[in-house]
C-alpha cells in the first residue's frame, strides 16, 4: 500500500480526504501542525505528500520549499485560494500539482494516483541501455540515474521538470500544445489547470537556456506550444 502524508488543520476535510484515499488502497498519516508534517515528509518514507497552504507554525509554500531542498516525493498542493499567483507559487516552489477548494474527493484520488504512477513509472521503470542516455544540443540527460547534463554541469531538476524534459528530448523538434504536454506529462487531461505547465516551462528555461528570455533550446510556437529545438 501506498504511503500517503496529508498535511491538513482542517479535521473534516483532512477526514474526507483519507477516507476516499485509504478506499483506495492507500495509507494515510494526518498531520495539523506545520512544522511536524515538514519532519515527516523529511523522513523519506512517504509516496506522495499533501500539503495544505494555511496551516499552522509554517505555511505550505515553506514546507514544499524546504522539503525540495532533500527529497524528491511527489508534492500536491491544496488551497482555497484561487489567483494565479498563488499556483505560480508553490510549482514554484517545487510542487508537481495544484488543487483548489473546493473539489471533488474523487478528483482528488485521480490526481494522486496519476502521479503516483507517473513517479513509480520514472524511477522504478525498465530501462534498455539505448534509452538511457538522451542527448539534444549541449543537454544530456540520463533516464536511469535520473541526472541531467548541460556542458558537463549537472543540473538540478524537480522530478516533474526532469519527465517533461525527458517528453520533450525524446520529441525533438515536435510541437506540443500546453494541453498535449498536461495529458501527456501529467497524465491528467482535462482535471487540471495548463498553467501549469507554463509554470514548468519558464523553470526549465531558467535552468537550461544561456538566457531564458530569448530561449534557443525549448523554443515557443505562437498559437500552437512549444518544441525541443534539435537544429
Amino acid at each position: 500500500m501506498k504511503e500517503i502524508l496529508l498535511v491538513e488543520d482542517d479535521q473534516d476535510i483532512a477526514e474526507l480526504q483519507r477516507d476516499y484515499l485509504e478506499l483506495n488502497e492507500m495509507n494515510v498519516n494526518i498531520i495539523a501542525d506545520g512544522l511536524v508534517g515538514l519532519e515527516e515528509g523529511l523522513t523519506g518514507k512517504y509516496d506522495l505528500i499533501i500539503l495544505d497552504i494555511m496551516i499552522p507554525s509554517m505555511t505550505g509554500f515553506e514546507i514544499c520549499k524546504r522539503l525540495r531542498e532533500e527529497v524528491d516525493t511527489p508534492i500536491l498542493m491544496v488551497s482555497a485560494k484561487k489567483e494565479d499567483i498563488d499556483k505560480i507559487r508553490a510549482l514554484g516552489f517545487g510542487a508537481d500539482d495544484y488543487i483548489t477548494k473546493p473539489f471533488s474527493p474523487n478528483e482528488l484520488v485521480a490526481r494522486v494516483k496519476s502521479h503516483l504512477n507517473r513517479y513509480e513509472r520514472l524511477t522504478k521503470g525498465p530501462q534498455t541501455i539505448s534509452d538511457e542516455i538522451l542527448e539534444v544540443n549541449d543537454i544530456r540527460l540520463n533516464t536511469k540515474s535520473h541526472k541531467v547534463f548541460s556542458f558537463d554541469q549537472e543540473i538540478n531538476l524537480t522530478t516533474k521538470e526532469f519527465e517533461l524534459l525527458k517528453f520533450l528530448m525524446k520529441h525533438p523538434n515536435q510541437v506540443f500544445s500546453k494541453e498535449d504536454l498536461f495529458e501527456r506529462v501529467w497524465g491528467l487531461d482535462s482535471l487540471g489547470d495548463t498553467s501549469t505547465v507554463v509554470v514548468h516551462i519558464k523553470r526549465l528555461r531558467e535552468k537550461i537556456e544561456f538566457d531564458p528570455k530569448n530561449p534557443l533550446l525549448l523554443e515557443t510556437i505562437w498559437g500552437s506550444g512549444y518544441r525541443f529545438n534539435n537544429n
